[in-house]
């Protein structure tokens, strides 16, 4: 990272997951997959529950409606999914194609060693990452960080006001 002072909490997430999903992507790339860790949480509710809406992926997955569908689309230009009828006219339904299929035993292969290196990683740190990442999760179900803005920004203001008079 940038010889920088503070870099602010984007900027760090941002440079952790550039460092964990680079090395992942690389590690794919490597044994001759065409495939993105984005994929992993939809490849994953696909292969529990089969062929499923982009909102039951969502939900499965736990990711946003947004994401799953922007996921989607990559995937089904990859070849990696394909859109079925669903049960009514509106509902499209998302399923594996073959060769999706034919990377599984690949990719559990690569999910397996990615899951041993996080728990290397998680012993060098004072705290298990994804402990600290679902405890961070949880305070922001409990109050968006939009509304840690808007309450900061208020906050701020009033202090400001009171410099003021």
């Amino acid at each position: 990272m940038p010889d920088r002072p503070n870099p602010t909490l984007g900027t760090l997430l941002r440079h952790l997951i550039e460092k964990l999903d680079g090395a992942v992507e690389r590690s794919y790339v490597e044994s001759g997959l065409d495939y993105r860790p984005r994929y992993t949480p939809i490849v994953r509710a696909l292969m529990a529950s089969g062929p499923a809406s982009i909102r039951s992926i969502s939900r499965s997955a736990g990711i946003t409606h947004s994401a799953a569908s922007q996921t989607v689309a990559q995937m089904v230009e990859k070849g990696l999914v394909r859109f079925e009828p669903g049960s009514d006219a509106r509902e499209r339904i998302v399923a594996l194609t073959p060769a999706a299929k034919a990377m599984i035993p690949k990719l559990e292969q690569h999910w397996s060693a990615t899951n041993d290196a996080a728990r290397l990683l998680d012993s060098e740190l004072s705290m298990p990452l994804s402990d600290l990442l679902r405890e961070a999760i949880d305070a922001l179900d409990r109050a968006s960080f939009t509304q840690r803005i808007e309450a900061a920004a208020t906050k701020h203001k009033r202090s400001k006001s009171r410099k003021k008079s």
